[in-house]
Parts: C-alpha cells; structure tokens; sequence
C-alpha cells in the first residue's frame, strides 16, 4: 500500500468505485454463454452478496466510525443513510419483483425489467458512495478491503439484472450492457463520497455510519427477502454466511 500512499485520496476513489461498478457488468458475462441460470444458484448469490454487504457494513463502517467519532455520531449517520434510501424508494419510481411490492414510488410508464434496474442503480449508489469514503478517509489499506468487498456482492447483482433482461426478448449484449450501466452510478458516488471527505475530514464518522445505514436498510428491505421468495431460503441464508466469513477473512488477512 505504501505505493499509492502518495497518491490523491480522492483519484482513488473514484478509480475503485469505477472498477467496483464495472464488476457489475462483470457478474453478468455469464448471460452471454447461458440463458437460465436456477433460482436456487442466484438466490444462493444473492445471499452471498448480502453476507458480504452486512461484514463489511460492521467491520469496515461501523467499527471504525465508533472509533472515530464515538457511539452517538454514529447512530446519527446509520439512521441518515437508512432514511436516504427510504426517501429515494418513495420519490424515484421503480420496480421489485417481490410478492406484495412491485412498483414503488411514483407511477411511470417505464416497462417494468426498467424500473427494476432503475431500482438497482439506486441502490449501486450507496456502494459507491462507501468506497469513496473508505479512500477518502485515508485507510488504503481498509479502503481497498472494502472495495473487493463491494465488487464480489456486485457481480451477482449484475447476472439479476441481466437475466430478467433477457426474458423480455433483448439480446445477450445488449443485457450485459445495461447491466454494466446499472453499477456505472458508483464512480460518481466514490468521487462525492472520497472528495466530501477528505476536505471535511470532522465528517468522516457519519460518513461511514451514513453508507453503512444505507447498505444495511438495502440488506435488510431488498436483497434478503428477494432471495426468501422463491423457496430456497436455506440456500440463501448460507450464501449469506459464506460471504460474512468470506469478507471476515479478507477483512483480517489486509485490512
């Protein structure tokens, strides 16, 4: 790390949320070799995906905004970054395919495989507004932890925008496409996250709590119930605890 010590806090990251948001496009290649991947193998993903969101939530936010700016700066930024995604849910229309949600926000009469990447983007945006913060804060060490982290759950959120994609008829490029396009909102968040940072160095602490709030409301409202809906909870819930001890383990060996 000594290397890019020297380097601009905030050139990094905005170069490893561009590379975070490309792994999007990355889970997706798969689309172009097969059509139909089993709910059970993406539900298993997704879980994965979640595990790795929730340790890095806790080990890479959490942990070091208490310790920078104790308990109760904290629990001001995780509810702030809660409530962020909460209003962009109510005012930004967009689909999920769970039972009982569908369409939220207001009406559109966007095709509904749209609004369900549309609600995938908004969610790309509180990842990269993480690996901004962690470059901007000026652990490169812990910062590029956190970016892998972000990468490896981002690849099965691609292949699950890519798939549904290609049920409604568009061509395999053509989903692998805009499936990158969907994780492309990340460089733009690393760059405000790593920029606010770094010249507002007091807002560190709520920064990090902030991402953490907003990635532990998408964990806990988005990514866990989709993958509960279809029958493989279990498949699910131990994707969830491969990726946990996954990142505990990245997150020991280099952080």
């Amino acid at each position: 790390m000594s290397a890019i010590s020297h380097l601009n806090p905030v050139l990094l990251g905005s170069i490893a949320s561009l590379l975070t948001g490309l792994a999007t496009g990355v889970g997706a290649l798969p689309i172009l070799f097969i059509k139909k991947v089993s709910e059970r193998v993406l539900d298993s993903l997704l879980g994965f995906a979640a595990g790795v969101m929730l340790a890095a939530t806790a080990f890479s936010l959490l942990i070091p905004a208490i310790d920078i700016g104790g308990v109760w700066r904290t629990v001001i930024g995780l509810f702030a970054g809660a409530f962020f995604i909460v209003i962009a849910d109510r005012f930004l229309p967009h689909f999920h395919p769970s039972p009982g949600i569908g369409l939220e926000g207001p009406k559109s009469s966007l095709r509904k495989v749209w609004l369900f990447a549309f609600a995938i983007t908004i969610h790309n945006f509180p990842e990269g507004l993480t690996v901004g913060v962690g470059f901007g804060g000026g652990d490169f060490a812990a910062a590029t932890v956190l970016a892998i982290a972000i990468g490896l759950q981002n690849m099965p959120e691609g292949l699950a925008v890519a798939l549904p994609l290609v049920r409604e008829g568009y061509s395999a490029g053509k989903a692998l496409l805009y499936a990158t396009l969907t994780g492309l909102v990340e460089p733009p968040a690393g760059i405000i996250g790593a920029a606010a940072v770094f010249w507002m160095k007091p807002i560190l602490p709520y920064a990090l709590a902030f991402a953490a709030g907003a990635m532990l409301y998408v964990i806990s409202d988005e990514i866990i119930p989709e993958t509960h809906r279809r029958g493989y909870e279990k498949e699910a819930t131990f994707g969830v605890i491969t990726g946990f001890a996954v990142m505990m383990i990245l997150d020991n060996l280099f952080g």
